[in-house]
């Protein structure tokens, strides 16, 4: 099972209606895709990091989708989206490689390692006491 992050930020003239209508509409293409909204959040109106055919807001929807290998109407939800003039940007993430690699990682311990603190003090020039 894979899961997936897709957000898209919709210009700020379009109504709140037909936001949630084209929502709706990328819905039904993915579950007919034989994929699963897991989640959907509608963060309303936000100002853009830069803007984007001179518009300084967006409107922000995401969804969190989860399917399986090879059973997923992404590409095709993607192109649709690439072809909506009322779409400023879009960006699919697939989730579940960074859920992995989290948990290969090593956890990181908050207290730094007898040789770590040994070698700044050789660093700092103060000699350790008892070592020579």
């Amino acid at each position: 099972m894979r899961t997936y992050e897709l957000m898209f930020v919709v210009d700020p003239r379009v109504a709140d209606e037909e936001v949630v209508t084209m929502m709706q509409d990328y819905k039904n293409m993915i579950t007919a895709g034989g994929s699963q909204i897991t989640g959907e959040e509608n963060w309303g109106r936000r100002k853009l990091a830069y803007p984007i055919n001179k518009v300084n807001e967006g409107k922000y929807v995401l969804l969190y989708i989860s399917s399986e290998v090879g059973k997923t109407a992404l590409p095709e939800v993607e192109h649709r989206m690439r072809q909506n003039d009322r779409i400023l940007r879009y960006l699919t993430v697939r989730t579940d490689e960074d859920l992995k690699r989290a948990a290969r990682r090593p956890a990181r311990s908050g207290a730094p390692s007898a040789e770590r603190e040994r070698d700044e003090r050789m660093t700092d020039g103060v000699e350790p006491e008892g070592e020579v």
